[in-house]
């Protein structure tokens, strides 16, 4: 894949990760699939603030996918933050019988989420605009 090429399937990502984040998270947590992306017992103070960071990181992606070569800083937490956040709760759902669903449901989702930005973001250094 040229560099072009993946700069725009990167610009792709970045928007439908975007676009899930910030409307696509509260559903699969609230009515399409409670058993893996919400935990037990239902936190709501919980619900809110991470609906909130990831309607907020969300927002930011959005942005980043007009120039992904400038907002590397961003996408690259994105990869990381999202691999930290599966890796904790991989250890916490292996350890909560009743957290299971989550084996299948948000720690795949994060997992796919920072495998694709992570292939797609151009490595090196970035061309002067």
């Amino acid at each position: 894949m040229n560099e072009a090429t993946r700069v725009r399937a990167l610009r792709v990502a970045l928007v439908l990760v975007g676009l899930i984040f910030i409307v696509g998270v509260y559903p699969l947590m609230m009515a399409w699939w409670p058993s893996g992306w919400r935990w037990q017992p239902n936190q709501p103070e919980y619900e809110q603030m991470i609906l909130g960071v990831y309607a907020t990181l969300g927002i930011f992606l959005l942005i980043a996918a007009r120039n992904p070569l400038r907002h590397r800083s961003l996408i690259w937490f994105t990869v990381w933050s999202s691999l930290v956040h599966a890796g904790i709760m991989t250890v916490q759902a292996i350890n909560a019988p009743a957290e299971h669903g989550h084996l299948m449901g948000d720690i795949p989702a994060l997992a796919i989420v920072a495998i694709v930005l992570a292939v797609l973001t151009p490595r090196g250094v970035p061309e002067a605009s």
